[in-house]
């Protein structure tokens, strides 16, 4: 059984573009509004530009897994949607985790 809700739908992930608010750096770019459910549903979006279908879905795999790993370090309450950006190809884990935290911190989300 999945640990936390994805969004799925185009017309969530665009709502969260068009009024949620974003950050970015080198190999992240996430975007955050609240959702009012009181628990938080990430997105998670690999351009083509990226790579093939192996490197687009191991991106897709490690962010997902550094939120499983982290979610409890969050506050509740809000969809994320994560872009991966050229300069994530070919990161790891660790250097993943450090963008998203960074990414997180940012966005003052991030529990103290």
């Amino acid at each position: 059984m999945k640990q936390y809700e994805s969004l799925k739908k185009s017309g969530d992930f665009s709502l969260v573009y068009h009024q949620g608010q974003s950050k970015a750096n080198r190999q992240l770019v996430m975007y955050i509004r609240e959702n009012g459910l009181g628990k938080n549903r990430l997105g998670i979006s690999v351009s083509k530009k990226i790579g093939n279908s192996v490197v687009r879905h191991r991106l897709t795999r490690v962010i997902r897994e550094v939120y499983r790993l982290n979610k409890e370090e969050l506050i509740q309450g809000l969809d994320i949607v994560v872009i991966a950006r050229g300069g994530a190809k070919g990161k790891g884990y660790e250097d993943l985790k450090g963008s998203f935290f960074h990414l997180a911190g940012l966005h003052k989300i991030v529990k103290k």
